[in-house]
């Protein structure tokens, strides 16, 4: 019988979170770990943000031709909208450019993340991924719909985002351990 190992992803606290986010001394690094926690955003959609897809305005960001070659849209915080209206760029183009005015690679945003989680102190293995997962299990945990987080993450199917009723703790934590009895 084949049996296929279904991994639960790692997903971080909001502790962990504002760690990985304060260590994050670069501007462009610390804005890339957010947006992608706050939007929930995968990485190639990170490296090809462009500014035109901002709609600071409506608190937006209008994700186009993303995996599957679908457009959806996610909301922009507050916070990462003001850390962006900072960022002194003419805001054309590609929203995170390196210091030789490239794009990120996927790469450079993965050691990104290892070397903030790293210095944050960080001792679980965490991609950027994992920020997509810890958006989605946080958005659950504060009550909201799970087929709006489908929606906010692209998912064609509900069964993908089901994975995320299995991390969610909300109910785990009010449960007594019989030792504790």
């Amino acid at each position: 019988m084949n049996t296929i190992q279904k991994k639960l992803p790692i997903i971080l606290s909001k502790e962990e979170i504002e760690k990985l986010i304060s260590v994050a001394k670069n501007v462009n690094h610390r804005l890339i770990i957010q947006i992608g926690y706050s939007s929930g955003l995968r990485i190639s959609e990170i490296i090809n943000l462009q500014w035109q897809d901002i709609d600071f305005n409506r608190n937006l960001i209008h994700l186009k031709r993303a995996k599957g070659k679908k457009d959806r849209i996610v909301m922009l915080s507050l916070k990462v909208k003001e850390n962006l209206m900072d960022l002194t760029s003419d805001k054309q183009g590609h929203v995170f450019l390196t210091n030789r005015n490239g794009k990120y690679t996927q790469r450079t945003i993965q050691k990104i993340i290892e070397n903030a989680a790293m210095k944050a102190g960080i001792r679980k293995k965490i991609t950027p991924h994992t920020l997509r997962h810890t958006f989605a299990t946080h958005l659950l945990e504060n009550g909201t719909d799970l087929k709006y987080i489908r929606d906010l993450l692209g998912h064609s199917d509900i069964s993908t985002t089901l994975i995320y009723t299995k991390v969610f703790n909300k109910d785990i934590c009010k449960i007594k351990s019989p030792i504790d009895d």
